[in-house]
């Protein structure tokens, strides 16, 4: 499942697009625990966020 900025806003009760990129998107990403579905433009207004897939 996909998930856009604002709806992970909503589900974790930040109201701060750059509290979730810090707190939450960021250390996410670098873990390789979440994708972005527009990886070659993380500021897309189409970017969704995945749970990435065991490899």
């Amino acid at each position: 499942m996909e998930y856009s900025a604002s709806e992970l806003m909503d589900m974790v009760g930040v109201r701060s697009r750059k509290t979730l990129r810090e707190k939450y998107l960021r250390p996410a990403l670098d873990l390789g625990l979440i994708e972005m579905t527009v990886p070659d433009r993380p500021r897309s207004r189409n970017q969704r966020y995945r749970l990435r897939r065991g490899e």
